[in-house]
């Protein structure tokens, strides 16, 4: 859910990523326990529909050509695509501290 314009800040060109091993940094946005889950949730669906559709490009790729596989992997798209899965993989440090902060707004500590 978007928030209304009036109090929203303004965030253009500034990076999305708060420090997490910086505590002043992390907590500068509250987020209670509930809202945490469902962000992390969300981030873990998303993960794992990246990775289904990532395992079904490999699976289609296995079928083309190798002349087709070749003039594919030499486009600007196929080296997104790489640039984007070599991002992924540096995520999950990632999203071990954002479930580690997750825990430790639990109220029940579990």
């Amino acid at each position: 859910m978007a928030c209304p314009r009036s109090t929203c800040p303004d965030t253009r060109g500034q990076s999305n990523k708060v420090d997490l091993d910086n505590p002043k940094e992390a907590n500068a946005r509250d987020l209670d326990f509930e809202q945490a889950r469902l962000a992390y949730s969300i981030v873990q669906s998303l993960l794992d529909h990246t990775k289904v559709v990532s395992d079904l490009i490999a699976l289609m790729a296995q079928t083309l050509d190798e002349d087709t596989t070749r003039a594919l992997t030499q486009t600007p798209v196929w080296t997104a695509y790489l640039d984007s899965r070599r991002s992924l993989e540096r995520t999950h440090a990632d999203i071990a501290k954002l479930v580690e902060a997750i825990k430790q707004l639990d109220p029940e500590g579990s």
